[in-house]
C-alpha cells in the first residue's frame, strides 16, 4: 500500500524556518523522482520543488534561494528546508511521487506575524 507521509508544517512568523518531511512506503522510493507542491487558499496547486533518485534539483523562482529539497533514500524519506519564509508563502505543502500520481494528504504553513 502506497503512503505518503507529511509533517512539520505549523504558524511560523515571517522570517522564520520550517522543515518539512514526507515518509514514504509502498513503493521503491530511491528511483523515483519526487516533488513538493503547495496550493494556497484560492489558487491553483503549484510545484514548489523535484528532486531525482539521483538528488538532481529543481526551485521555482519564487523559492529559490530560500528552499532546500533534500532525499535520505535510506530512510524513504523527503525533505523541504523552508528558510526566509514569506506570507506569501502560507499553503498546503503535499510531497508527490510525480511519475506515479502518488499524493500525501498535505500539511499545512501558516506565515503570519
Amino acid at each position: 500500500q502506497v503512503q505518503l507521509v507529511e509533517s512539520g508544517g505549523g504558524l511560523v512568523q515571517p522570517g522564520g524556518s520550517l522543515r518539512l518531511s514526507c515518509a514514504a512506503s509502498g513503493f521503491w522510493f530511491s528511483i523515483y523522482a519526487m516533488g513538493w507542491y503547495r496550493q494556497a487558499p484560492g489558487k491553483q496547486r503549484e510545484l514548489v520543488a523535484t528532486i531525482t533518485g539521483s538528488s538532481t534539483t529543481t526551485y521555482t523562482d519564487s523559492v529559490k534561494g530560500r528552499f532546500t529539497i533534500s532525499r535520505d533514500n535510506a530512510k524513504n524519506t523527503v525533505y523541504l528546508q523552508m528558510n526566509s519564509l514569506k506570507p506569501e508563502d502560507t499553503a498546503v505543502y503535499y510531497c508527490a511521487n510525480i511519475a506515479r500520481d502518488y499524493w500525501g494528504q498535505g500539511t499545512h504553513v501558516t506565515v503570519s506575524s
